[in-house]
């Protein structure tokens, strides 16, 4: 093995004249953001002439008098959210802000997170739960106080995607807010509902693809479920929803965005919406049934031993609790029998060992704001111990290392030339609509997947590398019958036998450990041995690069960022390069105690170093076009 160089600039953007241009885009790039933005501003129209006071009258929610029933809160509660509020302290989004006697809502946020949170109202949940008379004069007097500053809020508290979460919120929570309530108070929270109702009905197409727009038509069906005389949108209300569910989730079940945790979201809202139907004594469209099915299976997919879901693209930390009660509403297909998948997750299962591969494309760019350069990563679980994993999305108190965590070096795949295998697009307006910078890249994803005595084996390859290096990354996985021993092959060749670089590139491939798992070098060099908090020891074994033990940190922990270490194997390559390597168990461990695990907040060095230098993206020049 020679000497590893130091990184060469092989991946520098040109300079170049600013405008779309100098944010790197090809001509096709270019035509789909203007396309973006041609269809942003014709349905912005749209909205404003639903809003004039020609059409509003045909779109205008009917006054609210009644509710006929509330949905209920499938969220976790926390009953001593009632006290702390009570004291003074309003803590959302991994923020505590102390009200010193104010209103939270006349407050500067401490983060935009906090902000949506609070006018959300999905808190209401935990004030539910404490059951008690201050509780509930808590919640009414928050209510009221937002709703005579509403005017004032209209940047915080208006735009479609919270005005959906409020009205589900009050809707499912209207017995803790109306229930004895005085006259005045009444009124209001119903007058305001009709007109946040209105709103959603004009301006539901507006709202920014995925998640957002999908909330706003299940709040309208929601509203025309639960308030007397609402019936008669009904039908239409219900018909944009199918409409909506049948493009964005897959036939697979998983989300456009390829995103885990917004099946999770979007379920604990149409399971309790679903309940609506049955309580009216409705029968759903077929679409609402056939889109909870298959998400429900796309979850069983998507666990892993311990329970959680794997870390792609914009997960983090699952809720088992939340998890688990969405699970046993449905039912769903034993998932072994499923192990390709449309949207590019493949799940390799065998004994009590569960792999989990990421081998598809980005999603499109306007649902690619929380996506990961992690094509081709892999998670694995061995018994109910996670063994390797990524990063994962960190928690809202820890944004600033979201860059960190989608960087292609926190994933367990292989990286070139310390760049990941997507480039940001640094475009403000693009940024500013989806809450973060899409990524792009790769643009060709192929899987194949295939049993064989036994065991269970993928082969997938990506084109992430392919402009700037002429590189194409090959990686075959073989999950033996019983599940102790797992192969893996990684390969770099030239993409068409063009090579755009004539010198050694250095290229790496990460195997981020579980902060419970210890590693420590073995007997010969090529190997290191990992010890799970049970007592299992496992081996990894590499060939054709040298096996070093990093520090690693693993983000997505209900505890916050956790130290954690990681096993790099480094080599360099030259038009083409193959690393083997195997991870093997040598010896089982005992039952686990969940008691024994002590989690510890730290931070890492690797997390530092990628941060500075902009976290492992080949990220092109900042435009300011919109």
């Amino acid at each position: 093995m020679r000497n590893l160089p130091q990184r060469p600039d092989v991946t520098r953007p040109p300079a170049v004249s600013p405008g779309l241009r100098a944010a790197g885009l090809t001509a096709r790039e270019q035509i789909g953001l203007a396309v973006l933005a041609v269809d942003r501003v014709r349905r912005g129209a749209v909205a404003r002439m639903r809003r004039s006071r020609l059409l509003r009258w045909r779109y205008r929610a009917p006054a609210a008098d009644e509710l006929l029933l509330g949905p209920p809160d499938l969220r976790a509660q926390d009953a001593s959210f009632a006290d702390e509020v009570a004291d003074g302290s309003l803590g959302l989004a991994g923020a505590v802000v102390h009200l010193g006697g104010r209103s939270p809502f006349a407050l500067a946020p401490p983060n935009r997170a906090w902000a949506r949170e609070l006018d959300g109202f999905g808190w209401l949940r935990h004030l539910e739960a404490a059951r008690s008379r201050e509780a509930q004069a808590i919640a009414r007097r928050l209510v009221g106080d937002w709703i005579r500053r509403s005017r004032w809020r209209q940047r915080h508290g208006w735009e479609l995607e919270i005005v959906a979460r409020r009205v589900i919120s009050w809707l499912g929570h209207a017995g803790l807010i109306l229930d004895g309530a005085e006259r005045r108070l009444y009124a209001a929270v119903m007058g305001s509902l009709a007109h946040q109702v209105t709103t959603l009905s004009v301006s539901w197409g507006n709202a920014p693809d995925g998640h957002p727009r999908l909330l706003a038509l299940i709040a309208l069906v929601h509203a025309d479920l639960c308030i007397a005389g609402y019936e008669r949108q009904l039908d239409q209300t219900e018909k944009l929803l199918a409409a909506e569910l049948e493009r964005q989730v897959l036939p697979d079940g998983c989300h456009v965005s390829r995103n885990p945790a917004l099946l999770v979201e979007l379920l604990l809202d149409l399971l309790p919406l679903r309940q609506c139907f049955a309580a009216r004594g409705r029968t759903p469209l077929p679409a609402l049934a056939a889109a909870i099915g298959r998400m429900t299976a796309m979850l069983h997919h998507l666990s892993l031993g311990d329970g959680t879901l794997a870390r792609f693209n914009g997960m983090g930390v699952t809720e088992r609790g939340t998890l688990i009660a969405v699970l046993a509403y449905d039912h769903a297909k034993d998932v072994r029998d499923r192990p390709a998948m449309r949207s590019g997750y493949v799940r390799l299962e065998r004994g009590s060992t569960i792999a989990v591969l990421d081998a598809g494309a980005p999603p499109p760019l306007e649902l690619a704001a929380a996506a990961g350069a992690g094509c081709l990563s892999f998670e694995m679980s061995a018994g109910e111990e996670l063994f390797f994993v990524n990063a994962g999305a960190p928690g809202p108190a820890d944004l600033a290392r979201a860059a960190v965590a989608r960087a292609t070096a926190s994933h367990n795949t292989l990286c070139v030339a310390e760049q990941s295998s997507a480039k940001l697009i640094r475009n403000a307006g693009l940024e500013r609509r989806l809450g973060g910078p899409p990524l792009r890249h790769p643009d060709h994803v192929t899987c194949e997947v295939r049993e064989a005595d036994g065991a269970i084996e993928v082969e997938a390859s990506h084109d992430g590398y392919a402009d700037r290096l002429g590189l194409i990354h090959t990686r075959f996985l073989r999950l033996e019958a019983g599940g102790l021993r797992l192969a893996g092959i990684d390969s770099l060749a030239a993409a068409k036998g063009i090579l755009r670089f004539s010198w050694d590139v250095p290229l790496a491939i990460h195997f981020h450990l579980h902060p419970d798992v210890a590693a420590r070098l073995g007997p010969s060099t090529d190997t290191v041995e990992l010890l799970l908090a049970s007592g299992a020891h496992w081996r990894l074994t590499a060939a054709g690069a040298a096996v070093t033990i990093e520090d690693s940190v693993h983000l997505a922990d209900p505890s916050g960022p956790r130290r954690a270490q990681q096993i790099v194997l480094r080599a360099l390559c030259y038009g083409a390069a193959q690393v083997a390597w195997s991870v093997e168990r040598i010896k089982a461990g005992r039952p686990l105690d969940p008691k024994a695990r002590k989690p510890a907040r730290a931070g890492s060095a690797l997390a530092e170093r990628l941060a500075e230098t902009g976290a492992g993206f080949d990220a092109p020049a900042r435009s300011d076009g919109g």
